[in-house]
């Protein structure tokens, strides 16, 4: 069981750096090097319905007019989601005002069992602001696509049908009022760090 425990936590890393060139390949991250004249524009986000934790229908439309956070995660996440939701809450609490209108949107990348009333259920662990989203597999794919997020599942030899990891894209997106991308960062990114950056781009 230990051996098998420390494949899955390798395949999670290989996968993780997988999604992580995905997205680079993809311009997700936008160019890294060169000069201006050979930038390209960033193309990340696009139409989504999704249903939020109150079991509302809901579009990307529906979050314009102010600035957006967006992360990807689920719900069993064991590590990786519940830290970064908490280091978001911990920016929000440091905001204060000047998040007061912002959208924080936690996407879930396992809507086999992130039903909206298990995200809502899960989310009251974090700051208020924070909608999780949900929908069917399709509507999960598109967003995802739209995000340059990868995201697999991984699971055990002869587990449970239900116990399995979601590997997925742990980046958090700020997007703009018009729902074009601003900036990203990483999961592990601290508070106080993000707080500065996001203020900065408000």
């Amino acid at each position: 069981m230990r051996q098998a425990r420390i494949l899955i936590a390798i395949l999670m890393l290989v996968g993780a750096a997988g999604g992580f060139w995905y997205v680079f390949q993809s311009g997700g991250f936008g160019p890294l090097f060169g000069t201006p004249k050979q930038t390209s524009k960033i193309q990340i986000g696009g139409p989504f319905d999704l249903v939020n934790h109150w079991g509302e229908n809901v579009n990307n439309e529906d979050y314009y007019g102010t600035n957006s956070l967006i992360f990807f995660g689920y719900t069993y996440c064991p590590d990786v989601c519940p830290t970064t939701l908490t280091n978001i809450s911990t920016a929000l609490d440091i905001l204060g005002d000047d998040a007061s209108d912002m959208n924080v949107l936690f996407i879930t990348v396992d809507p086999e069992r992130d039903k909206p009333e298990y995200l809502k259920e899960y989310l009251e662990h974090f700051h208020p602001a924070i909608t999780g989203l949900t929908g069917n597999p399709n509507q999960i794919k598109k967003v995802t696509k739209a995000f340059g997020v990868y995201y697999a599942k991984v699971q055990e030899k002869d587990a449970d049908p239900d116990d399995y990891f979601m590997d997925h894209t742990a980046l958090i997106y700020l997007m703009g009022p018009d729902g074009k991308y601003k900036a990203h960062f990483s999961h592990n990114t601290p508070p106080e760090l993000m707080a500065s950056k996001i203020k900065a781009k408000l």
